[in-house]
């Protein structure tokens, strides 16, 4: 028997399944903090190394960190033994400050106040963070401080920690040079990127190193069937990118025999965020020699391949400016902050650990819920302390005032005398109520906190704020995710919307 559908079913079942948003989960979701029509976007950017292309971390890390000690063993006069010291890679997160004087490693909340901070492996002392850091602010632009903002920079993190450590034993209790410790890590990392000693091992081994993402390439192609022209905008060379590129897109799909097909732009040695701050020439690069031609460039063609650059040229070059132009990138200095404050692209950051965050988020929900409702009892139970030490003070002023007890009769005395004694201990009561839930909340927030990372927690959270980190994010990126990929799940043209956000006396 053949069965007949009404005209409703049948629409349905030649569409099959059509995704809203509520069927994306959250770890493939796009997250919005600024309102961005989709629509209004006529081109969009992409960063390559952490946006278009995410590494296995761990594994690059270890790489980096045994080509930087090599280096600063044969260059810089550290001895062998370094090589054999412990590198935790959950020591570093990103949104970390390095205080190259002090040595110490530590993250801020979003009004800039040091919570946890460790010297090496040793957690320093509440006591010892106020009087180091809470007596005046900060100054983020001294030669001091060393930002870790980037997913490049955790092996800087991570091998500074090992080595205070290292150098403090060795010194016998005398004086440390930190500076120096950091100086020769960031000159170490720069010489194995110089003489092309760490790219060459990823290049021998791309899927050892790079996560292949088999969604990448069909949604490059949904942004571009919409009508979209797609640019990228790399600091790679061409080299390395033309290898990563290569292993990301090429064969995936037969509309587009190369990667460069994906993109009406391809700029490499794009050097953000000079791109976006100073007046660098256009220069076109011959594919096959990877070599500079000579002559001005005039005009970006789809099919070449340019480095360097500056922004202002680039719109007067394309015809598309400011707010029609969304560029998706990973790094919160020179991908977005820069982006935000000086020009008006729209923005989109790529936050590769979000998606184990959201996780482990998703994992401590019950737990997460129970904090919060702890939380909440806690802050009534100090507003009813509050009431009763001054109805106390009130109490004991009354008892202390001879005129005052003189118009009164002995039994409203004798009241007085025990409403003072009944609130006291009704006092000391609560206030062993608030210690206890003090520390079932303290308990309890650590054990999330470690579930996240066991020396720093989450990287978007500090305590009850934000973290330095995740204020900037919320700040500058417009919209935030864990891969480009997600898009997918969105159509080209959508309206994203950020959500309310009350402020304290909303909610």
């Amino acid at each position: 028997m053949v069965s007949v559908l009404d005209p409703e079913a049948q629409l349905n079942a030649l569409l099959g399944e059509v995704p809203t948003e509520i069927d994306v989960g959250r770890r493939h979701r796009v997250f919005c903090n600024r309102n961005l029509r989709m629509d209004t976007i006529e081109m969009i950017g992409f960063d390559m190394d952490y946006t278009l292309a995410l590494y296995h971390q761990e594994k690059l890390e270890q790489l980096s960190i045994e080509l930087t000690l090599r280096k600063m063993i044969e260059n810089h006069g550290y001895p062998p033994e370094v090589l054999g010291l412990d590198f935790d890679p959950r020591r570093a997160i990103r949104g970390l400050m390095i205080d190259k004087q002090r040595g110490h490693v530590f993250k801020m909340d979003r009004h800039s106040h040091v919570g946890r901070c460790w010297h090496g492996s040793r957690k320093l002392t509440a006591e010892e963070r106020r009087d180091t850091y809470r007596h005046g602010r900060i100054d983020f632009s001294s030669d001091d401080y060393a930002w870790i903002d980037t997913l490049f920079g955790l092996p800087e993190a991570v091998m500074f920690v090992a080595l205070v450590d290292f150098l403090d034993r060795a010194s016998g209790g005398a004086p440390v040079d930190y500076v120096k410790i950091v100086d020769d890590i960031r000159r170490s990392i720069d010489e194995a990127h110089a003489d092309d000693t760490l790219k060459s091992v990823i290049k021998a081994d791309l899927a050892g190193y790079i996560q292949k993402d088999d969604n990448l390439a069909e949604t490059l192609h949904k942004l571009r069937s919409s009508g979209k022209k797609l640019f990228l905008l790399t600091n790679s060379a061409f080299d390395y990118t033309d290898h990563v590129m290569r292993f990301l897109l090429d064969g995936e799909r037969k509309a587009y025999p190369s990667w460069r097909n994906y993109f009406d732009v391809v700029i490499v040695s794009g050097a953000k965020p000079a791109f976006f701050n100073e007046r660098r020439p256009f220069v076109q690069i011959d594919p096959a020699t990877r070599q500079p031609m000579s002559g001005e460039v005039k005009a970006l063609s789809a099919g070449r391949i340019y480095q360097g650059g500056n922004v202002a040229a680039f719109e007067e070059m394309t015809h598309i400016r400011g707010e029609h132009v969304l560029y998706i990138g990973d790094h919160i200095y020179g991908d977005i902050l820069r982006l935000r404050k000086q020009h008006m692209w729209r923005t989109a950051m790529v936050l590769q650990e979000l998606d184990r965050e959201i996780a482990v988020s998703d994992r401590l929900e019950g737990q997460i819920r129970d904090l919060e409702l702890l939380d909440r009892r806690r802050r009534n139970l100090e507003s009813e302390i509050d009431y009763q030490a001054l109805r106390s003070k009130k109490l004991q002023r009354l008892l202390e005032d001879e005129a005052a007890l003189a118009a009164l009769s002995a039994g409203h005395r004798a009241r007085l005398e025990e409403a003072r004694r009944s609130t006291k201990a009704s006092l000391d009561s609560l206030r062993d109520r608030l210690r206890m839930m003090t520390e079932e909340v303290e308990s309890l927030e650590d054990s999330i906190e470690r579930a996240y990372n066991p020396y720093w927690g989450s990287i978007l959270r500090e305590g009850n704020e934000n973290s330095r980190f995740g204020e900037q994010v919320n700040d500058y990126a417009d919209l935030y995710t864990s891969r480009v990929s997600n898009f997918l799940s969105y159509s080209p043209l959508r309206y994203f919307r950020a959500p309310r956000r009350p402020m304290p006396h909303e909610q």
